[in-house]
């Protein structure tokens, strides 16, 4: 009498008899996400090699907007810690605010939103992005007021509180060199950085109090190379752009909640 052996779907049967096991193929669909995180993955790879790398004709091919886009702020990085030109300097953006309180408009004291951000990542194994958020907003502003001659940046410190500012001032950039690409590009730093120091003095002395705001940057070059080994080196003097008062700014979509929950908080466990 002969015993008959039947095979499953997932079984196999050997001419000596053993029993090998044959997995099941993979559906489609989890061949379609395996599909779909290998271009993921190529994307990904690619987009940070066009970000990281010198420019070339290559980042115009998914243009830089896309580009910008997806690195931004996630992904953002540079060979700037490197050799030759490793970083060499810090920025700070401070804040300050005119307030109503008790009937009548107060000027408060300067705060640095950098050392509040800085804190957050200060001894933390898992730091968080908005740690950073400040130091970009500087760096970005200083480098496009340094490229200003004397008369543009005598404009940026002037008091632009009015409703109509930021047109008035780009009016008074068109009275003294015209169409000039060096001022459009600081418009949009000092857009940017109006409405950073915006959710910064609403998030310490409330958007209901809050009448004007003012920022500050700076930049303070470490101890040179040459001189790291000198125990009397000091840093070299901080260099400041000057900016006037300028009345608050909020983008469409952005949370002052969801900011102020973060840096307030923050910003009263530093506090003395």
């Amino acid at each position: 009498m002969s015993t008959k052996l039947e095979s499953s779907p997932e079984t196999d049967v050997s001419a000596s008899g053993d029993t090998a096991v044959v997995r099941p193929r993979p559906t489609w669909w989890v061949k379609l996400i395996a599909f779909a995180a290998c271009l993921l993955t190529l994307w990904h790879i690619g987009a940070s090699f066009l970000w990281i790398a010198p420019y070339s004709a290559l980042r115009e091919i998914p243009t830089q907007e896309v580009l910008a886009g997806y690195m931004l702020p996630m992904f953002g990085q540079s060979w700037s810690v490197f050799a030759p030109e490793p970083i060499n300097g810090d920025y700070h953006f401070n804040v300050r605010a005119v307030i109503e309180k008790d009937g009548e408009q107060v000027e408060t004291g300067w705060v640095s939103a950098t050392d509040v951000e800085l804190s957050m990542i200060r001894y933390n194994l898992f730091p968080p992005r908005a740690g950073i958020q400040s130091s970009e907003v500087a760096s970005g502003q200083m480098n496009a007021y340094n490229k200003l001659n004397a008369d543009q940046q005598a404009v940026v410190g002037l008091d632009f509180a009015e409703d109509d500012g930021e047109e008035w001032m780009v009016r008074s950039f068109e009275k003294l060199e015209g169409d000039n690409p060096s001022t459009e590009a600081y418009m949009v730093e000092e857009h940017l950085s109006t409405a950073y120091a915006t959710q910064v003095a609403y998030a310490i002395w409330g958007a209901d109090a809050v009448v004007k705001v003012q920022y500050r940057v700076s930049r303070q070059n470490v101890v040179p190379y040459e001189d790291r080994n000198d125990p009397s080196a000091q840093r070299p003097d901080p260099t400041f752009s000057t900016t006037g008062w300028r009345l608050p700014i909020e983008e469409e979509g952005q949370s002052r909640e969801n900011f102020a929950d973060t840096f307030r908080t923050q910003f009263e466990r530093i506090q003395p």
